[in-house]
């Protein structure tokens, strides 16, 4: 099945199968099973609540602050995006953090681009792959290998680019076909990416929220529940629909958007040596983060605001390490710390400006 979630129809189509979970598994149950090695992260999806109405105030700040910012670099990314692919475009988005931004994307690229362009959200799972059966439902729809495009919000350590690069290599040697791997995001933190905007650590919106600014759908799952002809699953939060922000979150940022395009807003990209930069940062602090933490099992540490918040939401963490408390960009962080009693440490050296830290079934 392909559906839209809240989303306007034409906005995207996700490429999931709505499952109706009569079971979630609790976030502290879900983490043994996981460090066990017990189930696989995929298999199992804790039930997501909403957003405290302090937290909201959050994410409107952040919007203030930061929106017109990531309009900006979907301007950028369209562009980029529109010279390095001739004729028909089709985008694909990673659920579900690529989706608001693959909306946009593929408003401005039809709207203001004049390209022909068509937008699937599919899933992709970190020691499990692409969805396969998603990727080869877009080429019998008629789309061209050559004109897919894979769109994410963030890089954090490029687990996923590296995952994308892997299994679109296989699914390109077992169909015969050369659909092209890179990765296209807002910001680059790992270096990893084959197009980025940027490769600061900034707060891009829609990392704040989850399924009420992504169509309301959850993460992805793949479970015994999914046979070997479906996509990959989903639930959809049909019960968030009074406060979901998706549309008018999308709406927003693609009116600034076009705004900053229509007003001949230039659309540098990062540079090759920007991204050598990245990468390098991103693989030493990671080897020194472990070293200084004790930590053997690179999955504990997320580093990058992206990556910090949704520890938060839907982890168990057992710290929160900020560049700066007084930074705007980090206000979120520190309201679900407290909300969790999670220990917050400050590490004016850091080369972001969050990261979490998981907490580790060995420590209890």
């Amino acid at each position: 099945m392909n559906f839209s979630g809240s989303y306007h129809g034409d906005d995207v189509r996700f490429l999931l199968k709505p499952l109706a979970l009569a079971s979630f598994v609790d976030v502290p149950d879900k983490e043994r099973l996981i460090q066990s090695g017990r189930r696989h992260y995929s298999e199992m999806l804790s039930r997501e609540s909403l957003p405290s109405a302090r937290y909201l105030d959050v994410f409107g700040q952040a919007c203030a602050a930061n929106l017109e910012r990531m309009a900006r670099d979907c301007v950028t990314l369209a562009g980029l995006i529109a010279r390095r692919r001739a004729g028909a475009i089709t985008l694909v988005s990673l659920a579900r953090a690529g989706t608001p931004v693959g909306v946009v994307l593929k408003r401005l690229l039809g709207g203001v681009l004049g390209r022909d362009v068509a937008h699937y959200s599919l899933s992709i799972i970190r020691d499990r792959g692409i969805d396969r059966v998603a990727l080869e439902y877009i080429l019998a729809q008629g789309h061209a290998p050559e004109s897919i495009v894979f769109v994410d919000g963030w890089t954090g350590k490029g687990v996923i680019a590296a995952e994308l690069h892997a299994s679109v290599a296989a699914f390109n040697a077992a169909h015969g076909c050369d659909i092209d791997s890179g990765l296209y995001v807002l910001s680059d933190l790992a270096g990893v990416a084959a197009c980025a905007a940027a490769h600061d650590d900034y707060l891009i919106p829609s990392s704040i929220l989850n399924a009420t600014v992504s169509g309301l759908v959850s993460r992805s799952i793949l479970n015994d529940a999914i046979g070997p002809d479906d996509f990959h699953g989903c639930v959809y939060y049909a019960e968030f629909e009074p406060q979901d922000q998706s549309r008018a979150f999308a709406d927003r940022l693609v009116a600034l958007a076009q705004k900053w395009a229509e007003n001949g807003g230039a659309d540098v990209a990062a540079t090759d040596a920007a991204r050598a930069t990245a990468a390098r940062v991103s693989r030493d602090y990671m080897e020194a983060a472990m070293q200084r933490h004790g930590i053997a099992d690179r999955n504990l540490i997320k580093p990058g605001l992206g990556e910090a918040t949704r520890v938060l939401l839907r982890r168990t963490p057992d710290r929160l390490i900020v560049r700066d408390a007084a930074s705007a960009d980090v206000a979120h962080l520190l309201v679900l710390a407290r909300e969790k009693d999670v220990p917050v440490h400050l590490d004016s050296e850091l080369p972001y400006q969050a990261v979490s830290i998981i907490r580790s079934i060995a420590d209890g």
